[in-house]
């Protein structure tokens, strides 16, 4: 079949596949490819060059690449395992993907492993044969080959061989099922119901256009994941792999929390740790936030985080946790007609009385007569 005779123009196909290659695999594009292409590494490594920026994608790594611009890419050691679709992007995607962009049309989105709190801590290695009197306790991160005596009595490190390590965070497991259920959803007719998942050795294109939109779904659901990845910890786009935020063609980038927990914190001065909690009280401002908890997510003690806070925002934590309780229901009081316990309920408040009481008192109406007048 030749390109014309296909109903879907080369550039707009949706594609998705999954490699397992070994050395001397490479694919060479001078002229580029018509379409955008998404790589995701699960295994190994695979050495990436475009538009002249060079990296090697390691487990976890997704590298975005632009059409029409010149690339090659190879495996890098002994395998390279990894997730490829090729697509055309939706707007908002070339947005998110600003921040990670290395030159013009290449970006790396880093996997985990490139995050300073996944960096696997220094440790010492004992050698085969190796005898520990009874008794020992061995440092954190310390290892040892097989064949190494270990008496009764020997401490084993978190972490360290037959004691199980913490695991990191990671969106990686999530990611996968993605690109499972991307894969599946090209497969499907456009009739009844999408395919589950199954084998993934064939590279396939969506051709109904359902199935291409499915299969963009889950694209964007991993390209959401990925770019919001190495922000875990308050870590800005780029710092995981020694780039200033923004440092592409684009220019600069910030990092900023919107709404109205917002007030007072905006520009490059915000506190990152203060930004990211601010994020999750939008995110989520009726879940049972603490100063604690609050202070847990961003590794701060919570002397020190309420400190920062106020000093930056210029209210305390729950001040922040509170105005955005009340936003919330406010929007809830405008766009549904859930009852009044239903919404001091949904936004955190202990009692439909507690609520109707701070609301009052923020609004200068109950919220029932707030709701009347907005309805009038």
């Amino acid at each position: 079949m030749s390109a014309d005779d296909m109903s879907v123009p080369a550039a707009e196909l949706v594609i998705v596949g999954h490699y397992d290659k070994g050395p001397g695999y490479a694919t060479r594009r001078p002229s580029g490819s018509p379409s955008w292409l998404l790589m995701w590494t699960q295994e190994g490594a695979g050495l990436v060059e475009q538009g002249g920026a060079a990296l090697t994608a390691g487990a976890g790594d997704l590298v975005v690449l632009a059409s029409r611009a010149a690339h090659h890419y190879r495996t890098a050691g002994e395998r390279w395992r990894f997730w490829w679709v090729h697509f055309q992007p939706r707007p908002s995607w070339v947005t998110w993907l600003r921040p990670y962009a290395l030159s013009p049309g290449c970006h790396l989105a880093p996997g985990p492993h490139r995050t300073p709190h996944t960096r696997p801590a220094p440790h010492t290695t004992l050698p085969p044969g190796t005898t520990l009197a009874p008794g020992t306790t061995l440092a954190p991160g310390a290892t040892f080959a097989p064949g190494t005596d270990l008496p009764p009595g020997t401490t084993l490190p978190p972490g360290g061989l037959g004691s199980p390590a913490a695991e990191s965070p990671s969106s990686s497991g999530r990611i996968e099922r993605a690109f499972l259920r991307a894969h599946a959803y090209a497969r499907w007719s456009g009739r009844g119901v999408p395919p589950e998942p199954g084998e993934t050795t064939r590279p396939v294109a969506a051709m109904a256009e359902r199935a291409r939109e499915l299969v963009l779904g889950a694209v964007e659901e991993i390209l959401l994941l990925a770019t919001a990845a190495p922000d875990a910890l308050g870590q800005e786009p780029g710092d995981a792999f020694g780039l200033e935020p923004g440092s592409g063609e684009n220019g600069p980038s910030t990092l900023s929390a919107r709404g109205p927990v917002a007030d007072g914190l905006s520009g490059a001065g915000a506190d990152r740790r203060v930004a990211r909690a601010l994020e999750l009280i939008a995110a989520e401002p009726g879940a049972p936030h603490t100063v604690t908890s609050l202070a847990a997510a961003v590794a701060l003690s919570p002397s020190r985080f309420a400190h920062v806070f106020a000093e930056r925002t210029g209210r305390t934590p729950m001040r922040a946790v509170r105005a955005a309780r009340l936003a919330h229901a406010a929007q809830l009081l405008e766009a549904t007609d859930l009852d009044i316990g239903q919404v001091a309920a949904a936004c955190g408040f202990v009692s439909p009385f507690h609520f109707s009481r701070t609301f009052a008192q923020e609004y200068g109406l109950p919220p029932r007569a707030y709701r009347r007048r907005l309805n009038s």
